[in-house]
């Protein structure tokens, strides 16, 4: 519910950097009350002139109504600011947020105190700048981002390539065409166009290329060294977003001033939240900027160090699933030990209170089209409205190795991380293997509540077939299982196509001697808090849908050859902001023959749209990935169009790996 009338103002600006590189910003400044006042920055590559120009208003304009200044700015490369932009947070990324940060600082209408907040790449950027300490940086609100670029990001996740993350590769790939806008930049709008052109590289090569944690991976990843930070950080998230474990991992290593707040939601903002209840995040927001940039007590660093949503009755929906649940909060993470932790032991079919008399082993041998239930890994990444959540299990249930309890007598609790340890033996020397923790209600339906994936390679000296122990742990949660539900461990080492298999992947076996699965329970000092209060936000400026998304997930089978193919259709909705139309079409295409993991293919395309009166510009781009004797093939191909004029074309072709 918006509680003001009308959007609140704001100006283009631009910040000259010390190498004379132009980066264009949006300012809002707090109408009324002297200033100079405290300023927040929000710093990601999304154009903040027409892209990501309505929700900015909602937001900075909130804070700016409530005597917070702030500033949406373009880094380099992006949008209408000058440069280039080579790929995720390079090291000329932070060092140009140090220079605006101090010339922030520097301006007669700011107080000196400067905060950054971001969602994604804005919270990647709040961590990795934060380390670097700018003087004038005294807090951030971190959102939906990671400390581990590698092992905990989009690109991969415990060693498994993800398909989200070739995605976002081909839609950054197109990010970094767009030209931009004459209306803000004049007559150089196709210099700086061609400009990005020439120097264009699509960054899923450089991704591809590193398989494995290196140096690459290791820069910009915070949990390197927590200890650099030393500013306040606000950490917040979704259970059901791809990012959530990183906010666990922030509270329990870094040593400054922290909170947490993690709700039941995907890739989202709180303000907009869901699945689960939105709240009135902006406020918190308020409450934290004004305790870290204008020096006031508002109690907040009194309350629980983290607050969390304990999740219940989760029910599964490709478009948006539902769960109850209610806040509780904790003084800090990792918890003691909770009372009610609970320890399954794995026996033929069943997660048993005792081990089995006679531990079988099992062999893991699963089509490679097990996870076609599994939705994406971050839902609704990017702002679609797509059907991209888990559906009901069973389908990859019945294509699983599964473990159920009995229908339990009284409620179950997990609040952290759940482990699985057991003995393998590998038929080759790497495998995939993907652990889900469902709720099985008692008419059957299977809800997906936490998962892990995990590339597992035989030790060296192990010989093919001689099992070894593994620790495989799930990602965090905090949730109840209800009475009369059942829990139920399905293990596959196949998770398609959320996880790209290994081109060589051989069987499992799974060994039962010893194998248990554990689920820590409710802290003992975790209390119950009251819900939070509903959004609110600022008015949005004015604009026009002219188009909504759609989107339809369609899966086939090709009878003859088991050629199982998702196609995502998506038309994202056309907007016209400040005279400026843009939408965007795009085309994912993912099959496999269900056993032979070097058949894997994707194909990505996207045809990307802007227009003013007598100026149209139109990209299209095409990314291909499969298997070619073994190694890994990227393909990529751009063509960009002014007024239907073919403007410039390239193609890369790239093997990268086996």
């Amino acid at each position: 519910m918006a509680i003001e009338q009308a959007p609140a103002a704001f100006r283009q600006i631009t910040i000259p950097l010390s190498d004379g590189t132009p980066l264009a910003a949006r300012l809002w400044l707090p109408e009324d009350g002297a200033g100079p006042f405290p300023v927040v920055m929000e710093w990601i590559p999304y154009r903040q002139s027409d892209m990501t120009a309505v929700g900015d208003s909602m937001m900075h304009g909130w804070f700016a109504r409530h005597g917070i200044a702030c500033v949406r700015v373009d880094i380099r490369g992006s949008g209408n600011s000058g440069g280039l932009l080579g790929d995720e947070y390079l090291r000329q990324e932070q060092d140009d947020a140090v220079e605006v940060i101090a010339w922030l600082a520097s301006r007669d209408w700011c107080s000196g105190s400067v905060g950054m907040i971001g969602i994604s790449w804005g919270g990647f950027a709040a961590l990795q700048v934060a380390a670097r300490r700018p003087p004038a940086l005294k807090a951030i609100i971190t959102c939906c981002s990671t400390d581990d670029r590698y092992a905990d990001d989009v690109h991969y996740m415990g060693g498994c390539l993800l398909s989200d993350g070739i995605a976002w590769g081909h839609g950054l790939f197109g990010q970094l065409a767009r030209p931009p806008d004459p209306r803000h930049v004049g007559d150089k709008w196709r210099e700086m166009w061609h400009r990005r052109l020439e120097g264009l590289e699509p960054p899923l090569a450089s991704w591809l290329a590193h398989p494995r944690r290196d140096d690459f991976w290791r820069h910009a990843s915070v949990c390197e060294d927590y200890g650099a930070i030393a500013c306040a950080v606000y950490a917040v998230g979704g259970w059901t977003d791809g990012y959530s474990d990183a906010v666990l991992r922030l509270m329990e290593h870094l040593s400054v001033p922290r909170k947490a707040l993690i709700g039941p939601w995907t890739h989202v903002y709180p303000t907009w939240g869901a699945p689960g209840p939105a709240v009135d995040f902006l406020q918190e927001a308020l409450r934290w900027w004004k305790h870290w940039l204008k020096g006031e007590d508002t109690g907040m660093m009194a309350e629980p160090t983290i607050r969390l949503w304990h999740g219940e009755g989760l029910k599964p929906d490709a478009h948006m699933p539902a769960i109850g649940g209610d806040w509780r909060g904790l003084p800090a993470w990792p918890p003691a030990p909770g009372t009610d932790a609970s320890l399954f032991h794995l026996d033929e079919g069943r997660l048993a209170s005792a081990p089995p008399v006679a531990p079988p082993s099992i062999p893991v041998d699963t089509p490679m089209t097990a996870g076609m239930a599994g939705g994406e890994w971050c839902p609704l990444d990017g702002g679609s409205s797509g059907p991209e959540f888990q559906t009901d299990q069973r389908p990859d249930d019945g294509l699983s190795v599964c473990f159920d309890t009995l229908r339990l007598g009284a409620p179950v609790d997990l609040v952290g991380k759940a482990f699985l340890d057991c003995s393998v033996a590998l038929a080759g020397s790497v495998a995939t293997l993907a652990l889900r923790l469902c709720d099985v209600a008692p008419d059957g339906t299977s809800a997906r509540v936490t998962f892990g994936l995990h590339r597992v390679e035989r030790p060296a000296g192990v010989p093919i077939g001689v099992p070894f122990r593994l620790r495989l742990a799930l990602k965090g949660v905090a949730y109840r299982f209800g009475a009369g539900h059942r829990i139920r461990l399905a293990v596959s080492n196949a998770y398609w196509p959320m996880a790209w298999p290994e081109p060589t992947q051989l069987g499992v076996v799974l060994h039962l001697a010893g194998a248990s699965l554990s689920l820590p329970g409710l802290p003992a000092e975790m209390v119950k808090l009251p819900a939070m209060a509903p959004p609110q936000w600022a008015p949005a400026l004015p604009h026009e849908i002219l188009r909504p998304e759609e989107t339809r997930r369609i899966t086939t089978i090709d009878a003859a050859s088991g050629r199982t193919t998702l196609t995502i259709e998506t038309k994202r909705q056309a907007t016209e902001v400040d005279g400026l139309t843009f939408h965007s079409d795009g085309l994912d295409i993912f099959s496999i023959l269900p056993g032979d993991p070097a058949s894997a293919q994707a194909t990505i395309t996207r045809e990307m749209h802007m227009r003013r009166p007598g100026w149209a510009i139109r990209l299209e781009t095409r990314s291909d990935v499969g298997v070619e004797a073994g190694r890994l093939v990227l393909d990529c191909r751009i063509a960009a169009f002014e007024n239907d004029g073919l403007a410039f074309s390239r193609h890369w072709r790239r093997v990268l790996r086996g």
